[in-house]
């Protein structure tokens, strides 16, 4: 199931360490977004960073926010502030859509599809 259009399969692949979990910046002067499909089972470990915002396209996740955690589905949004601890936990294939308060929160990989 790929929900997302070829304009967005076009865009650079950003780099990241974590198995499962692929995605597709979108670059801003002073901020980036990124398209992201999840593999179900994926998990990412607790970290802190810029302030994010996300929407939930597709899918479900359990999200952990400075020791909260919530159920996110299809349509939820979130906030996670700058320096807040969080997590996330992948049941489900998820699709969201993040927005990173940095220009410099990923890097596009090189020589990956959609890379200049």
């Amino acid at each position: 199931m790929d929900i997302y259009p070829e304009m967005i399969l076009g865009l650079p692949e950003i780099e990241t360490p974590l198995p499962g979990i692929r995605g597709r910046l979108i670059q801003g002067e002073r901020t980036q977004a990124v398209f992201f499909d999840i593999a179900g089972g994926s998990r990412v470990p607790p970290h802190s960073h810029c302030a994010q915002w996300g929407l939930v396209i597709e899918g479900e996740m359990a999200l952990t926010i400075g020791g909260e955690t919530g159920i996110y589905r299809k349509g939820d949004r979130y906030f996670i502030p700058n320096g807040a601890v969080h997590s996330a936990e992948f049941p489900t294939r998820v699709f969201v859509l993040d927005v990173f308060d940095d220009p410099a929160r990923y890097k596009a990989r090189a020589g990956g599809p959609g890379a200049h």
